[in-house]
């Protein structure tokens, strides 16, 4: 039974950003292609989770329960993910170029034996057949590409470029358990315990605003006026950092944004202290606005800005600050 199918994500009770904006792309192409929208939900006592898509736009919910799916484990979900696929069918998979997806989906092309468009920056039909557009060469070219047609084409999209629909509070989606689950004597690897970090900060690749530091930061402790910053622009905000700065031990490797870190697209991207190397440039070059503070005029990441200020970022940060908060609370 072919259909477009999109991995939902949730975290801790909640579908992430992500879920909403896959089935807002799933509806696109279900418009073109005529076949039934489906969301694939993973975990243990999801069953209520399930049951939110259907406003979303998703025609059926496959969900997989089990206490082997209760915290993410690419052997477990690969495997699940896969049996089920087998038996549905379906034509289209589609994930969030997340940390999961990133890691979960190439298992699962591999484990299907099918293609995989990773890390798209748009995603559209052509004939029934996935149109994608990737940056390569660290994001110094968009390429465009089109999946093929081998079952199901498979592809990943960068969080924060597709706009969310409108909800239907009306529309109720078919909500299917699957039995996929398979047994814990069955996995060779099994997860003990996450150790939460200490920050309570959105995810920076969800993150809508990013204020990230480079070696120019000289202190892990002066990222305290980063923080500042990101805490005036409320929610939705976080910290990020260069690898520079998470190499000299400023910052940790969670928040690091580019090539070898996260790759991020905010709406608003504040670089301070980053030279722009182009290993930084491809974690943020998508960011919708760009703004750069350095005090060295001739730093590269000037010519990737929409606005830089040629400054000592220690007297410019708070005052930015300042004028945040002046403007949130003037209304």
């Amino acid at each position: 039974m072919p259909g477009i199918w999109i991995l939902a994500e949730h975290k801790e009770g909640k579908f992430k950003k992500i879920t909403y904006e896959l089935l807002s792309l799933g509806k696109k192409l279900k418009s073109k292609s005529g076949e039934e929208l489906c969301a694939l939900l993973l975990g243990s006592g999801i069953e209520n989770l399930a049951n939110q898509l259907g406003p979303y736009g998703a025609d059926k919910v496959y969900y997989l329960e089990d206490e082997v799916y209760k915290s993410y484990l690419n052997e477990s979900y690969t495997q699940g993910i896969s049996e089920l696929v087998k038996s549905q069918d379906p034509s289209i998979l589609l994930a969030g170029a997340t940390a999961l997806g990133k890691d979960l989906f190439p298992r699962v092309a591999a484990r299907l034996g099918t293609g995989l468009g990773t890390d798209c920056t748009s995603i559209d039909l052509d004939n029934n057949l996935l149109k994608i557009t990737r940056p390569i060469y660290a994001g110094k070219v968009l390429m465009e590409a089109t999946i093929p047609q081998t079952k199901p084409q498979m592809a990943t999209i960068r969080p924060n470029l597709v706009e969310i629909s409108p909800v239907d509070s009306s529309k109720k989606a078919e909500v299917i358990k699957s039995k996929a689950n398979p047994k814990k004597e069955d996995l060779r690897t099994m997860l003990k315990e996450i150790l939460k970090g200490e920050s309570k900060k959105i995810d920076l690749t969800e993150a809508k605003i990013i204020v990230s530091g480079g070696r120019g930061m000289k202190d892990k402790d002066n990222f305290k006026i980063l923080e500042e910053l990101a805490d005036a622009f409320g929610e939705g905000s976080s910290v990020g950092a260069s690898r520079a700065a998470v190499d000299s031990g400023f910052a940790p490797h969670d928040i690091q944004v580019g090539q070898t870190g996260k790759v991020v697209n905010p709406t608003l991207y504040i670089a301070c202290g980053i030279s722009g190397s182009i290993q930084h440039l491809a974690g943020m070059a998508t960011s919708k606005y760009i703004v750069a503070i350095n005090k060295d005029p001739e730093a590269p990441i000037f010519q990737k800005a929409d606005y830089g200020i040629v400054g000592d970022l220690f007297q410019v940060v708070p005052l930015l600050t300042q004028e945040v908060k002046k403007l949130k609370s003037e209304g």
